[in-house]
């Protein structure tokens, strides 16, 4: 079984779309399929405006066409809502071929941040995009339960998991990294994109002791790191590096509101690294009722507080959340989904679709 992977979103872009995108490639063969993937680097693109790491794909018909008679899928999944997204939803609708879609991202909240359009304008755009599909997987309970309250249908459970080899706590006797020495403790340390979705100023703006790390990159760190002169900005760290940050930091702070999951979340855990976050979606679903963490609407109160949890605590509840159980559900969806598909007609308004 060949699965196309429509997504806008890829390498060189570090976020928990591309990770988790990743690591079903990585499970694929044990579950039947021979994955393959459409992204940006198939076409043309172009940076966008005010987040140059962001290329839209010019996502040509003609091109599309002779990429899909070359791979010739059985299976499709549109794992993004952008330009490459359109153009393949459109492409099966037009066939009669059924496909499954992922949320990942919430754009009307994103949008919302940055220009005067009204969320609802947003969500019935998605809502439309989504609807068409055989079924669409979102990562938390808190999530299915929001969008089926917004209409979405169809919706399917795909959580995410953890590499708790790479994610580790640090071993006994092992030095601090290099990029913490001579700073201030206790270390609070966020990591993620540094855009204005991710609310990064409100984990900065506290009141608390120590030091604060930034791990990431993104159109708002310049901006931020002008206006915390005492706050560590870091950059992009990966594998074995951000790991060792996770490890020898106190607790980690996750200003998000707007997050469907927070893979990030999952890593801190698998660290050892309590967390601290507000009570919403992501948090809630990962954090509640674990004691591996505090949630608190004073994120303050809850950072302070998250210092005196057992690390143990964080290091078994990453041990319950893994890639392979996360593979088991994407694929038993797509199966699913494909085998008993009724063929919806894409409306005649999508014909003005970017794509």
């Amino acid at each position: 079984m060949r699965l196309l992977v429509a997504t806008d979103a890829w390498a060189p872009q570090v976020n928990g779309v591309v990770r988790s995108l990743e690591h079903m490639a990585a499970a694929a063969a044990g579950h039947g399929f021979d994955p393959v993937f459409l992204t940006p680097r198939d076409f043309r693109s172009l940076p966008m405006p005010g987040y140059a790491e962001i290329r839209l794909a010019l996502c040509t018909p003609a091109r599309l066409s002779r990429i899909w008679d070359r791979l010739s899928p059985t299976h499709v999944h549109v794992a993004t809502e952008g330009t490459i997204g359109h153009a393949v939803r459109r492409r099966c609708l037009a066939q009669g071929r059924p496909f499954t879609t992922s949320y990942h991202t919430r754009f009307p909240e994103y949008l919302a941040a940055r220009a005067p359009v009204p969320q609802a304008w947003s969500y019935a755009w998605l809502r439309r995009f989504h609807n068409a599909a055989a079924g669409t997987m979102v990562s938390t309970p808190s999530l299915e339960r929001e969008l089926a309250a917004r209409g979405f249908r169809g919706l399917m459970r795909w959580t995410r998991g953890v590499d708790t080899d790479l994610f580790r706590p640090a071993d006994p006797g092992a030095p601090a990294p290099a990029a913490f020495a001579g700073l201030p403790r206790p270390i609070f340390l966020f990591v993620g994109r540094v855009a204005v979705e991710k609310n990064v100023a409100a984990f900065l703006g506290l009141d608390l002791p120590g030091t604060k790390v930034v791990v990431g990159d993104g159109p708002d760190r310049g901006r931020l790191a002008a206006a915390h002169p005492h706050a560590r900005f870091l950059g992009t760290r990966t594998g074995a590096e951000l790991a060792a940050l996770y490890a020898g930091s106190d607790a980690f702070v996750f200003p998000s509101l707007t997050d469907t999951f927070g893979i990030v979340l999952l890593e801190a855990l698998a660290c050892g690294l309590p967390v601290a976050a507000y009570p919403v979606t992501g948090p809630l679903d990962v954090i509640a009722g674990t004691g591996a963490g505090i949630l608190d609407a004073d994120l303050r109160a809850a950072a302070l507080a998250a210092l005196a949890v057992p690390r143990a605590r964080c290091r078994a509840e990453a041990l319950r959340r893994t890639w392979a159980e996360s593979a088991r559900q994407f694929f038993g969806n797509i199966a699913s989904a494909h085998a008993g598909a009724s063929i919806i007609r894409a409306p005649a308004v999508d014909a003005a679709c970017p794509g």
